[in-house]
């Protein structure tokens, strides 16, 4: 085999404001641009125009078992040196878990839903069959090898299914860091479009799957704050019917504000003061670590694996318990300090300037070549 490997990318669903969609471009651009040729095996929710590396193999099949039985069915055809999954699958020579450990997420998830929905999402068709394809890449050993990004999905891959701690390999996050960074004439115009006042503060949430990702802690923390400069703005995708509140009714102007699904978040950060992501799970926030690189103190929770890499009260806020109201009104009010939030700025660029995405594309690179 040469030193330039044909490399099968795996996911099967696609979003434009998706963090694991983002990482799976900046990650495929670094192989090419490595040499190594690439090709995305996905579904058609997936453009070809949106995947400018390689080859795209788009399957029939949408579900997940569907999907991961077709992919058995066409592996012999796809002529890889290595088949890199970052969707859960039967099989797989090397498995990035990018969403976590399953398992794990619902039983976080148990610690906050009332009995009935407990019962109803245990008799869900569809987790019951990322369970199965869990069970086959770590119970029965069918992933040849693991990549995480933080050390707590190590330990729940380990602890959940026993899973041999020597075949994980512990990869964190990156982003291009060039295009990341503060700049106060960018921030001026877009706090202007965004019709924020200079003497506003503005938090930032963004991503999808609010429920997971904990906006309603952000709102509820928030309103104790009882801080009319204090702006929410929301980014990503999600109803945002289920989370109008009636707690700011009494204010002129509502301060939570929902922008959408916006594909590059670099004005929003700039715009920004502080970013808040109270996660019920999440295994490492790219948002997170995009929002340090731009300067950011970044409130997240225990339950996130990108709090591995900041520490408290320096580079953000680490909240043990998302439900935490009074934790995370504590750490909006530490923020809204502007002497604080500069401070932090030094501190957090210096730290993202650690987690640039070409390290993590030679660390990926050298467990993918390595892994047979």
């Amino acid at each position: 085999m040469t030193d330039k490997f044909n490399i099968a990318l795996v996911r099967r669903g696609y979003s434009r404001s998706g963090g694991a969609e983002m990482y799976l471009k900046r990650l495929a651009n670094g192989m090419a641009e490595a040499g190594h040729k690439v090709q995305l095996i996905t579904t058609d929710q997936w453009q070809e125009d949106q995947w400018p590396f390689g080859s795209v193999r788009h399957l029939r099949t949408k579900t997940v078992i569907g999907f991961a039985d077709e992919l058995e069915q066409v592996r012999p055809q796809l002529g890889c040196d290595v088949l890199f999954s970052l969707e859960r699958v039967w099989s797989c020579d090397v498995y990035r878990a990018g969403d976590g450990v399953h398992r794990a997420w619902l039983a976080r998830r148990r610690r906050f839903e009332v009995p009935l929905k407990q019962f109803v999402r245990a008799a869900s068709q569809k987790h019951r069959d990322l369970l199965k394809l869990e069970e086959s890449l770590f119970g029965k050993r069918n992933a040849g090898g693991t990549i995480v990004a933080s050390q707590m999905v190590a330990d729940e891959i380990v602890d959940f299914y026993g899973y041999p701690a020597n075949k994980i390999g512990l990869v964190r996050n990156g982003v291009p860091l060039g295009k990341f960074r503060f700049d106060p004439d960018v921030r001026e115009k877009s706090r202007a479009e965004l019709k924020l006042k200079s003497d506003e503060i503005a938090l930032l949430f963004a991503g999808s799957g609010w429920e997971r990702k904990g906006l309603l802690f952000a709102i509820e923390a928030m309103a104790l704050c009882k801080n009319r400069k204090l702006r929410l703005l929301i980014a990503g995708r999600g109803s945002a019917r289920s989370y109008k509140t009636t707690r700011f009714l009494f204010w002129r102007e509502n301060p939570v504000r929902f922008v959408g699904e916006i594909g590059d978040l670099r004005p929003l950060y700039t715009a920004a003061d502080i970013f808040i992501l109270p996660t019920i799970y999440d295994p490492f926030s790219n948002a997170c670590l995009e929002a340090l690189a731009c300067g950011l103190p970044v409130i997240t929770t225990r339950s996130n694996g990108f709090s591995e890499i900041i520490e408290n009260g320096i580079n953000g806020s680490i909240i043990d318990n998302p439900a935490n109201l009074t934790g995370l009104r504590d750490a909006i009010r530490f923020w809204s300090d502007s002497s604080q939030r500069d401070a932090a700025r030094v501190a957090n660029v210096a730290r993202a300037s650690q987690f640039d995405i070409s390290k993590n594309v030679a660390q990926t690179l050298k467990i993918l070549t390595t892994s047979g």
